[in-house]
């Protein structure tokens, strides 16, 4: 599985139609759906937004599109395609539609609301999908830097921290470094 590194976008006009996509990741629904209203607000006068989104959660993949208005089938099922063929995870590809007076077809609606979502994945740097595991843990104030250098070697990082007699960390690291780490900081 692979996972988008930097959002990617991409723009085309096909028969006075402005296709504008944007691809991202995204772990949770929540984060789609912020994404979206933000999306959606750079182009109030649009009159689709379209998207599919594929995330990894607790109960297994998760995967969902809408068309928004266009004849089913038309607009986000060739994204969700899109993502699938590819085994993309934790992302979300939306496509806005201004529409343009001339109508495409279902066929036409299907090649232009996936090809401009081909283009904003193109446009995006993609990398492998790395799972990553939260965990809370208790250090001496003498072991912090230690903890700090052995996060940023496995691509880890604090999500928070408590300074009392001890610290406490809630950290974020790949899932097939937690073992190691908790024996290494015990």
């Amino acid at each position: 599985m692979q996972v988008v590194l930097k959002t990617g976008f991409a723009e085309q006009t096909i028969n006075k139609s402005r296709f504008i996509a944007m691809a991202l990741q995204c772990a949770t629904e929540r984060e789609i759906g912020a994404a979206l209203r933000a999306f959606a607000a750079q182009h109030q006068n649009a009159h689709h937004l379209a998207y599919a989104f594929r995330i990894k959660t607790e109960q297994g993949i998760v995967q969902r599109f809408s068309d928004a208005g266009e004849p089913s089938g038309t607009a986000g099922m060739p994204v969700l395609k899109l993502i699938e063929g590819r085994d993309l995870i934790n992302i979300c590809v939306a496509v806005i539609r201004y529409y343009g007076g001339i109508n495409l077809g279902t066929g036409g609606l299907a090649r232009a609301y996936g090809g401009t979502a081909k283009m904003a994945l193109d446009s995006a740097h993609i990398g492998d999908f790395v799972e990553m595991q939260t965990i809370a843990m208790t250090i001496h104030y003498n072991q912090m830097d230690a903890v700090t250098r052995a996060l940023s070697k496995c691509n880890g990082s604090i999500l928070n921290k408590a300074f009392n007699e001890q610290v406490a960390l809630e950290i974020i690291l790949p899932k097939n470094e937690v073992q190691d780490f908790i024996n290494r900081f015990k």
